[in-house]
C-alpha cells in the first residue's frame, strides 16, 4: 500500500523536525519535502504532489493562509492541515475560507495529529476539538438544534454520536465517552447521517455548525 505523501511547512527547525519524526515513525505515512515559508510551500507542492500539507500559519513572506489558498487553486488533490498555536475564531475562519480541510492546535497530542493528517488525507474534515466551538460565529439556541433533531427523528444517542463527530472526537474516543462499543458508535452514526442526508464528516461538520450543535454549553 503506497504512504501517504506529506510536505511540512514551518518556518522552525526544531518543529518541523519533530513533525518529521513523528510522521515518519507511522507506517502508512512518510514526509517528502519541508519548506520554511509560505511561497516555498507553494512551490513545493507543485514540485512534490504531496498528500497532505501540514501548515504553520505564522510564517515569514506569504502567510499560511495566502499559501494555503493557493495550493488549492494550483493543487486542488493536496489536503491542507493547519496547524497553530492560534486558538482565536478569526484565524480559524480565515484558514477554512482558504480552504484548509483541517485545523489543529499545536499543543495537540501525537496520537491526535497523527488522526487528523489521516483524517484530511481521507478527504474529510478535522477541527481540533478544542476549537470546534467556534465555528458557530453566533450563539444558536438549544431548542433550534433540539427541534432539528426531532423533525429528522434523531435518537439522542444519534444526535451525541453525530455532535461529539462534529468537534473532532474518533470513534473509540465517543465510544469511550458514552461507554458503549465502537460498533454501536458507528451504527449510531451511520444511521444518524442517513436521516439527515450526510454523506461525510465534513458534511457532519458543516450541519452542525449551522444547527448551533457546536456552540459553548
Amino acid at each position: 500500500m503506497a504512504k501517504l505523501r506529506v510536505l511540512l511547512a514551518d518556518d522552525h527547525p526544531v518543529v518541523r523536525n519533530g513533525l518529521r519524526a513523528l510522521i515518519d515513525a507511522q507506517p502508512d505515512m512518510e514526509v517528502v519535502g519541508e519548506a520554511w515559508e509560505g511561497m516555498s510551500a507553494v512551490r513545493l507542492t507543485i514540485d512534490l504532489h504531496p498528500d497532505v500539507v501540514v501548515m504553520d500559519v505564522s510564517m515569514p513572506g506569504v502567510s499560511g493562509a495566502e499559501a494555503t489558498e493557493r495550493i488549492r487553486d494550483l493543487c486542488p488533490d493536496a489536503h491542507v492541515l493547519a496547524l497553530t498555536a492560534h486558538e482565536d475564531r478569526g484565524y480559524l475562519q480565515l484558514l477554512l475560507k482558504a480552504g484548509a480541510a483541517g485545523y489543529a492546535l499545536k499543543r495537540v497530542a501525537a496520537e491526535e495529529l497523527v488522526h487528523a493528517v489521516r483524517t484530511v488525507a481521507a478527504g474529510e474534515m478535522y477541527i481540533d476539538p478544542a476549537v470546534a466551538g467556534q465555528l458557530v460565529a453566533n450563539s444558536v439556541p438549544k431548542t433550534v438544534a433540539a427541534l432539528t433533531c426531532a423533525e429528522a427523528d434523531l435518537s439522542h444517542r444519534e444526535f451525541e454520536v453525530l455532535r461529539y463527530t462534529a468537534q473532532g472526537h474518533a470513534i473509540k474516543q465517543i465510544a469511550a465517552r458514552l461507554q458503549v462499543g465502537v460498533r454501536t458508535i458507528e451504527t449510531y452514526k451511520a444511521r444518524g447521517m442517513e436521516k439527515l442526508g450526510l454523506k461525510t464528516r465534513a458534511d457532519i461538520v458543516r450541519y452542525a455548525s449551522q444547527q448551533g450543535w457546536l456552540s459553548p454549553g
